[in-house]
């Protein structure tokens, strides 16, 4: 995330990685998302709230539709009142207690994840029982029962006395719609089989159009679609967002000079800049086979070559005599994804 033309200059003190945010464009676009995908929009905050935060996110999330998705039971401390929280992903763990309990609804994808739920074999009076998401397997071939697993599992969800809300198929980005489509319409008749045609079926990675298409293809189903960087994030390489990290210090060194944890060699005479952002904040360097595009640092449209990987909360960079050169206070591009990257300050604009 990052880019240039942004023309920032100048620093906060004490922030170092930034995440500037244009608020009307961003707030314009999660109501556009909204508005596209319908009632059966629900958001996903999970993670390090795909760069905002979890706590920043859930009160957009909770006026979009009543119910979230999050990761994990270990992240559910930010969730509203009133709003329905289902865990993505199996666990093996009951995790914290949450006084939201009753509105929890956990993920299962085989019988070893009934482990951590304590539904009793008939719900106490007044007591609703444990509600589970039933994870169907996809071709990612992660979590989630087979069809020849699913009966058994379905069976075993009963004998514990829990409750089925839905059926969740987390569909992989390779392919196109068309294929993902195909392995949602390979489901349908196994599911209404064994809980009914009015079962709600959660699906990812799906296009409005799609999501749409899909529903109209199937009017007595109930189909829900957990949407989470196309809702926070927009497009790749968007106007909503800008990731930058304040230049912390500058030193002049001359070809031959070593520097660094590893006394790298300076490759020329010109500047090593240290960048306040590093490891800590997620930030790394680019995989890539060519070394003069492994750095995620941009300053004046010209990426600035790392010297070294970067370490903890530093990152440093070296700039030869006659390139531009940021200098300190000034800010520079920092072009990771933002679902890895700890930011210091959400800003506004």
């Amino acid at each position: 995330m990052g880019g240039d033309g942004w023309g920032w200059r100048g620093t906060v003190a004490g922030m170092t990685v930034r995440l500037t945010v244009r608020r009307e464009a961003w707030e314009a676009h999660l109501r556009a998302t909204a508005d596209a995908y319908g009632p059966g929009l629900v958001p996903v905050v999970k993670g390090n709230g795909y760069g905002f935060g979890r706590a920043t996110l859930m009160p957009h999330a909770s006026r979009l539709a009543h119910q979230v998705c999050v990761g994990t039971v270990h992240e559910l401390a930010d969730i509203p009142d009133g709003i329905t929280a289902v865990v993505l992903t199996p666990g093996l763990d009951p995790g914290p207690a949450h006084p939201g309990a009753a509105r929890l609804i956990r993920t299962v994808g085989s019988i070893a994840h009934f482990a951590p739920l304590t539904g009793p074999p008939a719900p106490t009076p007044g007591q609703p029982p444990t509600r589970v998401m039933v994870k169907l397997a996809s071709s990612m071939r992660r979590y989630g029962a087979t069809p020849d697993e699913l009966p058994a599992l379905l069976a075993a969800i009963e004998r514990a006395g829990l409750q089925v809300a839905g059926f969740a198929l987390h569909l992989p980005l390779a392919g196109d719609d068309a294929a993902r489509l195909d392995e949602i319409e390979a489901w349908l008749p196994l599911i209404a089989d064994d809980a009914g045609a009015d079962v709600e079926l959660w699906v990812s990675h799906l296009a409005p159009a799609s999501f749409a298409a899909l529903g109209q293809r199937h009017p007595t189903r109930t189909f829900r679609i957990r949407v989470g960087t196309a809702l926070w994030h927009g497009a790749v390489k968007g106007e909503l967002l800008h990731l930058d990290a304040d230049v912390v210090h500058i030193r002049a060194v001359h070809a031959g000079e070593t520097a660094g944890y590893f006394h790298t060699v300076v490759p020329g005479d010109g500047t090593l800049v240290a960048i306040g952002a590093g490891s800590a904040h997620g930030v790394a360097a680019h995989d890539s086979s060519d070394p003069a595009r492994r750095s995620p640092f941009h300053f004046a449209r010209t990426r600035l070559a790392l010297l070294e990987a970067p370490h903890m909360h530093t990152s440093m960079v070296f700039v030869p005599n006659g390139d531009p050169c940021p200098q300190v206070g000034d800010r520079v591009d920092v072009q990771r994804p933002l679902i890895a990257t700890l930011v210091d300050e959400v800003v506004w604009a």
